[in-house]
């Protein structure tokens, strides 16, 4: 893809999902923009991240969110970058520990 053609399609992208309204509208987007192995991925990744950062034991990680060594060896690579940096905080900040532990301890009884 052209360079700056992505650059552009990259802000338009991000200012789409900056005018969703709500959580609501943001969900329904994620869940009909991506199928569910790939929402699954970037949720998982999110997750290992997370629990990565919050000094979860990685054999708690690959048996709980059924994660392999490669994905929790990326997760710990994405620790160092300020978007998700940024993202944690988020998730810190609004206490989606609670939630994301109880979903992803659903999804494993599954």
């Amino acid at each position: 893809m052209n360079p700056l053609l992505k650059k552009q399609l990259f802000k338009t992208f991000s200012q789409m999902i900056d005018d969703l309204n709500g959580l609501g509208e943001i969900e329904m987007f994620l869940r009909d923009f991506f199928d569910d192995a790939e929402l699954e991925k970037y949720i998982k990744r999110m997750a290992v991240a997370y629990w990565l950062k919050k000094g979860r034991d990685k054999d708690n990680i690959k048996r709980n969110l059924l994660a392999t060594p490669g994905e929790i060896l990326d997760a710990e690579k994405l620790l160092k970058k300020d978007g998700v940096k940024l993202a944690l905080k988020k998730i810190e900040a609004e206490e989606w520990a609670n939630v994301w532990a109880e979903k992803i301890k659903n999804f494993t009884k599954k």
